[in-house]
């Protein structure tokens, strides 16, 4: 339930409310906007009935019932649009965020190269795999704590936040004193004893969508996060299994629109594992943008071919240096080449 206060309403009237939401055994969230406090009362086992009756309470404009299961990442409880920072870097402000990177760090040298060519086309941020979950045990594995350092140097070059994979709870402390930025891969989106714990870090957390996670699903693994205390969330539409076969995935550009609708949360796009092919990243980077996306994440490689994992849909260092001159021309909210 949402309990919409008048505008006039005074700050006894709006401790009142909150004090009556947590009797009736429900959470309640307050946000205080610039005209009004909107608070909402989350929870499953409390006394609705009583809270349908603050509609009498002093104070209170409206309570209004929130129809998706998903409460606090609603844009019914918050109108206007969350924006993240990530180490000075907003999200969701209205500029189109830029994150490039390699999919696994490799060694110092391939990161520092793609770090300062991200950095010089007009990048914001820089990914890169530390922890990589492969579907082959015998695939490369990621650097572990060495690329956390890889990165973390990188990131002191070029001022570029981090955004990195924590793959597990226990490596959640060690990903935190390193990344600006915590990123829920795909294959660990409905891990939830992962999700709370990482609701009880300060760092911002990007979600990505399952490959078979529906709109409604992804919405509620970030409830998880919100609920447990951390509302620094970015989504992230990834590409979904569909019977298609030509590309690795189906990027779902409606998802994006459609979450962007549905919640007040900022919503990135991969086109790079959405479709699985350098040629059509590009594109579908543009798509992206046109469809509202707040931001992209996109593989970059100094050498594609000799990439030790997705080198099939990594970017060189001038095809991404291209990306960025094309979204600067087409996009201009897209960050131009500094």
């Amino acid at each position: 339930m949402i309990v919409n206060m008048s505008s006039i309403a005074t700050e006894e009237e709006i401790r009142h409310v909150i004090e009556r939401i947590k009797e009736c055994g429900y959470q309640a969230h307050v946000i205080h906007g610039s005209e009004r406090t909107v608070i909402g009362a989350v929870g499953s086992n409390g006394r609705r009935a009583e809270i349908e009756a603050l509609r009498a309470a002093p104070g209170v404009e409206e309570v209004i019932q929130i129809t998706h299961p998903f409460k606090l990442v609603s844009r019914q409880l918050r109108q206007r649009g969350t924006i993240v920072d990530v180490g000075g870097v907003k999200i969701g402000g209205g500029d189109l965020v830029v994150i490039a990177g390699p999919c696994s760090v490799e060694s110092g040298e391939q990161l520092m190269a793609t770090a300062r060519a991200v950095k010089a086309a007009g990048g914001n941020m820089l990914r890169g795999g530390a922890y990589k979950p492969r579907t082959s045990p015998y695939d490369f594995q990621g650097l572990g704590v060495e690329a956390l350092h890889l990165l973390r140097d990188a990131s002191a070059e070029t001022g570029l936040p981090i955004v990195t994979e924590v793959m597990s709870e226990v490596d959640v402390e060690i990903v935190a004193e390193y990344a600006d930025m915590l990123q829920v891969g795909a294959r660990n989106m409905q891990n939830f004893s992962l999700l709370r714990k990482l609701a009880t870090f300060e760092r911002p957390i990007l979600l990505k969508r399952g490959p078979s996670a529906t709109v409604k699903e992804w919405l509620l693994a970030a409830e998880y996060l919100l609920a447990g205390g951390n509302a620094n969330v970015v989504l992230c539409e990834r590409g979904i299994k569909t019977f298609e076969t030509a590309t690795r995935n189906t990027l779902d550009l409606s998802a994006i629109a459609l979450a962007k609708e549905l919640s007040h949360l900022p919503v990135l796009a991969d086109p790079s594992h959405g479709t699985g092919l350098r040629s059509l990243v590009p594109p579908m980077s543009k798509a992206a943008a046109a469809v509202g996306a707040d931001g992209l994440i996109i593989e970059v490689h100094p050498c594609p071919e000799r990439a030790l994992s997705d080198g099939p849909q990594s970017l060189d260092l001038a095809g991404f240096a291209e990306l960025m001159k094309g979204l600067g021309k087409e996009y201009p909210r897209a960050v131009k080449a500094a």
